[in-house]
């Protein structure tokens, strides 16, 4: 049974822009529909698994990017990030947003000025256990931004439904093979990659799907860390706001 109703008003804190704040919870909803958020004295997290189990999201807010941050204890709260996110969504610009908990609800307060409009979402039951975060030693790191990622995703969605990528000493590939095209996008110290770091060669391939839900809240102009290891999940991290968003997914294992 959910411990979440014991005790009324556990925390509150507030963004100053909760559209911003929106931005950040995008990267969660993207890849997960709920999870547990643990609010302690440091900041906000998360780490949860998607319904397959192939993919995870590690999710952190540091205390020092909220406006105001009342946490008197740990408090551990699951929530519907569907639900929030269209909640949020409702924001508007310049508006403050307040979060505290009620009892069993997560309470959303919208504040700008004196109006005031205040949503209450009811929490889920805590989940048994989080997920540990993959202690995995890659091979290769590879550094771009947002946009070009996303454009990479784009032309390999014309052709299959996996993505395979590569990393060596001489530059970072991308190969897409699929039953009526093939595509391969080389980055041979091109400008589209920022940094390429190989220790070892690395090549792995992955469900493009999953690939696109974990860059879609990605900015534009963010820096995305790729890391690398052949025939292991991949590591995917950047910053939306003040939060870190760092991401796991399982391969495909060829057996042929």
């Amino acid at each position: 049974m959910s411990s979440c109703g014991e005790v009324e008003n556990m925390f509150k804190i507030a963004v100053k822009d909760a559209k911003k704040w929106k931005n950040a919870v995008d990267a969660i909803v993207n890849l997960i529909d709920e999870g547990p958020l643990e609010i302690s004295k440091d900041g906000v997290t998360l780490r949860a698994m998607d319904a397959s189990q192939i993919a995870m999201v590690s999710f952190s807010a540091p205390k020092s990017g909220f406006l105001t941050y009342e946490v008197p204890a740990t408090a551990k709260v699951a929530v519907n990030f569907d639900n929030l996110s269209k909640i949020l969504g409702r924001a508007r610009p310049g508006e403050e947003l307040e979060m505290s908990q009620e009892e069993n609800k997560l309470v959303l307060k919208f504040i700008s000025g004196k109006r005031k409009r205040t949503f209450k979402v009811p929490l889920m039951e805590l989940p048994a256990g989080s997920p540990r975060e993959p202690n995995i030693q890659h091979d290769a790191v590879v550094k771009m931004n947002g946009g070009q990622l996303k454009e990479i995703l784009r032309d390999a969605a014309l052709v299959s439904s996996h993505m395979t990528l590569e990393a060596k000493a001489e530059g970072f590939t991308v190969e897409v093979h699929g039953d009526s095209a093939d595509m391969k996008i080389e980055n041979e110290g091109a400008e589209d990659v920022q940094d390429l770091k190989v220790t070892a060669p690395a090549r792995a391939t992955f469900p493009l799907q999953y690939l696109d839900d974990i860059a879609k809240a990605c900015p534009e102009a963010a820096q995305v860390t790729i890391h690398l290891k052949s025939n292991a999940p991949v590591k995917i991290e950047y910053n939306v706001e003040d939060a870190k968003l760092v991401y796991y997914l399982a391969p495909r294992i060829d057996t042929d």
